[in-house]
C-alpha cells in the first residue's frame, strides 16, 4: 500500500538533501524537534499542515510545490500498481481519458486559470 507519509518524508528530504542543509539546520528553522523532522522524513510521523508550513518555510519552498510533487509521486505509484485495478468490476472504475496513455484530461483537472476566473 501506498502511503502519503512516506512519500511525503522522501519529497521534504530530497529537497533539504538537493538544498545541502542538515536535519538540524531546518529543524531549528522550523521550529520543530531534530527527532520529529527525522520521523517526518522516514515516513514515520504524519505531520500537521502547520508543520509542513513551517518545514517549507524552512526549506525555502511554497506547501503548494512541495504537494503538487508528492501527488506526482502518488500518481507513478498508482499506475506501477495498476494490475490490481483489473480485479475491480468495469461499472465501479472511473473513467480513463483515451488520449495520450496515463495523461489526465482538462475536462477532469481544469486549468487553474479557469477555476479562477470561475
Amino acid at each position: 500500500m501506498i502511503l502519503l507519509r512516506q512519500l511525503l518524508g522522501d519529497v521534504l528530504r530530497r529537497l533539504r538533501v538537493r538544498q545541502g542543509r542538515t536535519l538540524r539546520e531546518v529543524s531549528t528553522l522550523a521550529r520543530v524537534s531534530l527527532g520529529y523532522l527525522s520521523e517526518v522524513e522516514r515516513g514515520q510521523k504524519e505531520a500537521s499542515s502547520e508543520l509542513l508550513a513551517s518545514i517549507c518555510g524552512a526549506l525555502g519552498v511554497p506547501l503548494s510545490q512541495v504537494l503538487r510533487e508528492v501527488s506526482d509521486q502518488f500518481a507513478l505509484a498508482e499506475l506501477q500498481a495498476a494490475p490490481v485495478l483489473a480485479d475491480v468490476p468495469e461499472h465501479e472504475r472511473l473513467p480513463l481519458t483515451e488520449t495520450v496513455p496515463g495523461s489526465i484530461s482538462d475536462s477532469v483537472f481544469p486549468d487553474v486559470k479557469d477555476m479562477v476566473a470561475a
